[in-house]
């Protein structure tokens, strides 16, 4: 078992885009309704570039969670996208970024929630004490509506402007 440990952030500008030293399409979706409030864990299926693997991450909000992840193959990747997710496949753009001895992703998404930028930054543990960039805005570790399983039930151009503040 793993433990994901990561912090999330919106972002004040593009300033971070010049550093990026990697970028990749992904294309994800949901195989379970967290909905339903016995529901312990996320199960995502995702295309990475040209890999694919499954995902389940435990239903915890914060710094931490359990994660596994499993490689897949590509075909059996796509043809879960087309007809097992719950609600729609979220695409974005990855990039990464390098500040300090931090590795930062940085999800642009597209489709349904186009307009939104989210970085993440994982750590070694939850005392790991990571510089923020000069570029990095708000912190939004702990506001669900930021999380990739709400964004595949509630997406970005629904929002609200009191809620994309």
């Amino acid at each position: 078992m793993a433990r994901e440990i990561e912090r999330k952030f919106l972002l004040k500008n593009q300033d971070w885009k010049p550093l990026a030293f990697k970028q990749t399409h992904f294309a994800q979706g949901y195989l379970n309704d967290i909905s339903d409030h016995k529901a312990k864990s996320s199960v995502r299926v995702r295309i990475e570039g040209e890999q694919a693997n499954m995902n389940i991450k435990s239903l915890e909000i914060g710094l931490s969670r359990d994660e596994y992840e499993y490689s897949i193959p590509l075909e059996d990747a796509q043809k879960m996208l087309n007809t097992l997710t719950v609600g729609p496949v979220i695409e974005k753009i990855r990039y990464l970024v390098k500040h300090d001895s931090h590795t930062w992703e940085i999800d642009e998404f597209l489709g349904d929630n186009a307009g939104l930028v989210v970085a993440e930054v994982e750590m070694t543990s939850e005392a790991d004490q990571v510089p923020i960039p000069d570029w990095a805005g708000r912190e939004v570790t702990e506001v669900v509506r930021y999380y990739n399983i709400s964004l595949s039930k509630y997406p970005f151009k629904e929002w609200n402007d009191d809620e994309k503040k």
